[in-house]
């Protein structure tokens, strides 16, 4: 993003806080951000990977890079934007490293709740994760950034660096796999 001095954060949440500050993402702002996103960002990241504790991982580690970099970013104001692109990247280099080990040693996949356990809609939920999974990783990112995140087709361009003519494809496809993924589960 052009956002950020090189090798610096971007950033996505503006703040009235930042008036002072002649450059750079101000601590205050950090912590209003903090407060108001770390939830969604853990959602966020919660889509892409499939345990809590690395999706707190990866949700820390980018509020540290940003905190790291605060002092380089050109416009305060897009705090959030580099935030979620952090935790994007970090989900994708998370699941990366665990190409390996996944290879190496397959994991059975958890159980699915008894019919005590869980409602339907847990159900539901448990499936359409395991089909997420199934995607392809860009076209797993741009649904979830899309439809889980309202984000519009611009805006999932921009975090994710890709075109506007990417997303709508990998958007696309990723609908039609993941229909035929979801019907293939219920039958």
């Amino acid at each position: 993003m052009t956002a950020v001095a090189p090798g610096a954060a971007d950033s996505g949440t503006g703040s009235a806080g930042t008036a002072g500050t002649a450059a750079g993402t101000s601590e205050d702002l950090l912590t209003e951000t903090y407060q108001a996103h770390y939830r969604s960002l853990l959602r966020l990241a919660a889509l892409l990977l499939d345990d809590l504790s690395s999706c707190e991982d990866v949700v820390q580690e980018a509020f540290i890079r940003v905190h790291a970099a605060r002092r380089r970013v050109r416009e305060p104001e897009k705090t959030l934007a580099y935030l979620r692109q952090t935790v994007v990247n970090l989900s994708r280099s998370t699941l990366r490293r665990r190409i390996l080990g996944l290879r190496l040693l397959q994991k059975p996949m958890p159980d699915m709740a008894s019919a005590e356990e869980g409602a339907y809609d847990a159900l539901e939920r448990d499936q359409l994760k395991v089909a997420l999974r199934g995607l392809q990783r860009r076209q797993r990112e741009v649904l979830v950034l899309r439809y889980f995140l309202d984000m519009t087709e611009a805006q999932v361009a921009e975090t994710l660096g890709i075109s506007l003519g990417s997303v709508k494809a990998y958007g696309s496809r990723g609908l039609a796999a993941l229909r035929v993924q979801m019907e293939a589960g219920r039958g």
